[in-house]
């Protein structure tokens, strides 16, 4: 029901423009083919035929400009924005990238006030232009604190730029590429736009062995004018933060893509499959690997569609997305990786075959919670506001979904970066107490027993200082999180109880798994240790339940999705 399927194209969408955008998309890639794909994959072929596509179809300048901006259809809509990314990330994850690190280029611009750079943006994306994002550098990675790219005042008001930046996709194609740097004379952080085509522009060389061209570019005495500045001072820190909260997003859909196209291959294959005189998927050990993928994965996109409608909401008195954005980022990530290797397990060699979708979506699935801050960096975020979440709700009245064809605004009118322990949510509570399942109940026990514990036997101190032991509890508390927003939107899209108390199956399952992390780290304390026990628990065990999960969910997969060749 959840899974998307684009023999069956059948998600909900608010206007005909959208949904001709995404009919037009999954006929462009099943039109290609998948031995295209595959071979533009192995070639490592720079997806000139994609871009030309979206340009001619104007899919870019659709998607990506506010309203007001460009056309009638144009707006910043996180719905739509949604699909497409799972979309192409179905197909592969070039096509997702150049498209992910074009969001992240614009994201300085739509937030700048610069009117004449907002106005050339909104031309260039009708023309079918690409944009990149120049925030990393080689030594520093993404610690923009140590940015060494820096402006120097020219002798007639303008500036010259110097420095270079990596890893940066587009790179080699976008006319406005929005770099990071400081001013030379002040130490002001500046965000400016530099254009690949100018000849004080090298694009140094690809970093990476693949179709997408990831970046290194110098700037060798740049000129910029007033034109091209779109941020200053705290403007341009903040908008480097609040463009990362904008585009990391986006990874834990381009991991749903990958991994809703790998399962129906893997099922697929493993169903017309017979070893020592079975059917592979016969086999008991199978049939609970292929349950736990597919539950993770309905987890996954549950989680994602409901982290979207928290963004579209938002607002300065709700900013409660800045929580579920890098939970989303961190975990659906994390998930992601597990689906596959779940998946991977049954098929086994089957998976290195150089004609499958899955030998892409085993290698790419690992870049995802790598990108845009690693999961390390975005539990350290997480944490920050664990103690709001517990202890503190706000009275927020009920977000119902948000699918309606409207322009996100407020996304890229954040305001400062900062603040995130005043933040407030919505009591948790109420989403577990509105499911009356076996599971839902364990884990609701295993919640209660790491609140006690943060009562009864408070980090300390050292503790709180401690990264790792930091981590470990922030894996839990994500979970606490995760399990909050699948429970809502479980609600909203009717999922039945079997398939949410199978989730929570798994669910039960990680929360003791983490548990035992914690337990056993170096740091926890001998009390902790014992409510780490409490923490403990084996999900319920339902036979028949497990049966309409394989019945009913499962094996419809056979044969549901098999890309043309």
């Amino acid at each position: 029901m959840l899974l998307l399927n684009p023999k069956k194209p059948d998600r909900f969408y608010p206007d005909e423009r959208s949904r001709e955008i995404m009919l037009k998309t999954i006929e462009f890639f099943e039109a290609k083919g998948k031995a295209r794909i595959k071979k533009d994959d192995h070639e490592r072929v720079w997806y000139s035929d994609f871009i030309e596509f979206q340009k001619k179809e104007k899919l870019f300048s659709t998607l990506l400009t506010p309203a007001g901006c460009g056309g009638p259809d144009a707006r910043w809509d996180t719905w739509r924005i949604c699909e497409f990314n799972e979309i192409l990330a179905f197909y592969g994850l070039p096509y997702w990238y150049t498209w992910q690190v074009s969001i992240l280029g614009l994201g300085p611009i739509w937030m700048s006030k610069n009117e004449e750079a907002r106005r050339r943006a909104a031309r260039l994306l009708e023309e079918g232009a690409v944009f990149a994002f120049g925030l990393s550098e080689k030594e520093h990675g993404a610690d923009i604190y140590s940015t060494e790219m820096n402006l120097k005042p020219g002798p007639d008001g303008t500036w010259l730029a110097n420095g270079r930046k990596y890893y940066i996709g587009n790179g080699n194609a976008a006319p406005m590429v929005s770099t990071f740097g400081k001013m030379a004379s002040t130490g002001e952080y500046v965000f400016f736009v530099a254009n690949y085509s100018h000849r004080n522009y090298e694009c140094v060389r690809n970093v990476v062995n693949s179709q997408n061209f990831v970046s290194e570019f110098g700037l060798h005495d740049y000129p910029i004018t007033q034109a091209d500045i779109l941020h200053v001072g705290q403007d341009a820190w903040d908008a480097a933060l609040n463009t990362v909260n904008i585009g990391k997003y986006n990874l834990g859909w381009a991991s749903i893509g990958i991994c809703e196209h790998a399962l129906y291959e893997a099922f697929t294959h493993a169903s017309h499959r017979k070893l020592y005189g079975m059917r592979v998927t016969d086999f008991p050990h199978v049939r609970q690997l292929f349950v736990d993928a597919w539950s993770r994965l309905i987890a996954m996109k549950l989680f994602a569609l409901r982290a979207a409608d928290y963004m579209r909401v938002a607002s300065p008195d709700d900013r409660r997305y800045l929580l579920y954005n890098p939970v989303m980022k961190m975990k659906v990530t994390t998930q992601g990786e597990d689906v596959i290797n779940l998946l991977w397990d049954v098929i086994a060699a089957k998976g290195f075959e150089k004609d499958t979708y899955f030998e892409m979506a085993a290698r790419d699935i690992r870049a995802m919670p790598k990108l845009e801050g690693t999961v390390h960096v975005n539990i350290a975020l997480i944490v920050k506001f664990m103690m709001s979440y517990f202890t503190n709700p706000g009275p927020f009245a009920p977000v119902p979904r948000q699918d309606q064809a409207a322009n996100d605004s407020f996304l890229f009118n954040q305001g400062p970066a900062k603040g995130l322990g005043r933040i407030r949510f919505h009591d948790f509570r109420k989403a577990y107490a509105a499911w009356d399942l076996p599971n839902v109940k364990i884990f609701r026990e295993q919640t209660r027993a790491f609140m006690e514990m943060g009562i009864g036997a408070p980090a300390d101190e050292a503790q709180q200082k401690d990264i790792d032991f930091l981590l470990a509890v922030g894996e839990i508390f994500t979970l606490i999180v995760y399990g909050q927003l699948i429970l809502e939107n479980a609600t909203l899209y009717n999922v039945g109880p079997d398939v949410v108390d199978q989730v929570f199956d798994f669910m039960v399952r990680d929360f003791s798994k983490f548990a035992v992390t914690l337990h056993g780290k170096q740091s926890t304390r001998a009390d902790q240790a014992e409510f780490c026990m409490k923490m403990i628990r084996r999900p319920q065990a339902d036979p028949d339940r497990y049966a309409r999960i394989w019945k009913d969910c499962m094996l419809p997969l056979d044969g549901a999705y098999v890309m043309p060749e």
